[in-house]
């Protein structure tokens, strides 16, 4: 399938999906999410797919925000379903999707990019990445998920400073208060994307899947129980059968 808005490589299981509107700095148009939405609906049934990656284009910027001329004049109607398909669109499904995706934060996050690269399931960035949520200097507040995934991943405090000051942070930063996993030079980042994406590449998907199905639970009182579950459930697998063997005849598994 052909992307307006999106540059889709599929290279050993491994699919980098570039966020391509260079001239506005990657920003979330319509347009982007739909392609967005699209192509996690390929990629969910597509075998040669077992890793996501998410970037943008050039060196500036992963996504620099939404796109504001889009809904400069909206009234709240409009904005509440702005919203809402954007994160049954795109935002949730990316952080339910059942394979990994990784966000390579190549630049500014800002706003709907910081959200992006939050329902992701973990997030690498380049030195000179800047995060942020501007949302207030406009009026509104995060609105693609923002003010309820910040929390989880750095804590209430923090994302109450980032959310109420609408400040910046470095990637270093980021990094020390665990929003990102890794910092690691521009020219090096979507290497090193790719080395992480090949390592989880190699295990067993099924489990994997079971896997963020059971974390994307874990601040619930399903957690426990999808846990167990899963576990179980996974015995029945033919992945469990090979995974066993190739431990007992010391070899790598064949998944």
């Amino acid at each position: 399938m052909t992307y307006q808005n999106l540059l889709v490589e599929i290279e050993n299981k491994i699919a980098v999906v570039t966020l391509n509107r260079p001239q506005a700095l990657n920003a979330l148009n319509k347009d982007l999410l739909t392609d967005l939405s699209n192509f996690l609906d390929e990629a969910q049934n597509n075998a040669e797919i077992r890793v996501v990656i998410l970037t943008g284009s050039g060196e500036k910027s992963f996504v620099a925000g939404a796109d504001i001329k889009e809904f400069s004049d909206f009234n709240g109607n409009q904005g509440e379903e702005l919203a809402q398909k954007g994160q049954e669109t795109v935002f949730n499904k990316v952080e339910n999707f059942s394979k990994p995706v990784i966000a390579a934060v190549n630049g500014f996050a800002l706003g709907g990019g910081l959200e992006l690269a939050m329902s992701a399931h973990f997030r690498i960035a380049s030195e000179n990445a800047k995060l942020g949520l501007p949302e207030v200097t406009l009026g509104l507040i995060p609105g693609y998920g923002g003010t309820q995934r910040l929390p989880k991943l750095i804590g209430k405090g923090r994302a109450a400073q980032m959310i109420f000051t609408a400040e910046m942070i470095s990637a270093q930063r980021a990094y020390e208060v665990g929003l990102v996993n890794e910092v690691v030079p521009q020219a090096e980042l979507l290497d090193r994307a790719k080395a992480i994406a090949s390592k989880i590449a190699g295990n067993s998907s099924i489990a994997i899947s079971k896997a963020i199905y059971a974390m994307n639970l874990s601040d619930t009182d399903q957690g426990f129980d999808a846990e167990i579950k899963s576990f179980g459930e996974l015995f029945d697998q033919a992945d469990f059968k090979e995974g066993v063997s190739a431990f007992l005849e010391k070899r790598k598994p064949n998944f």
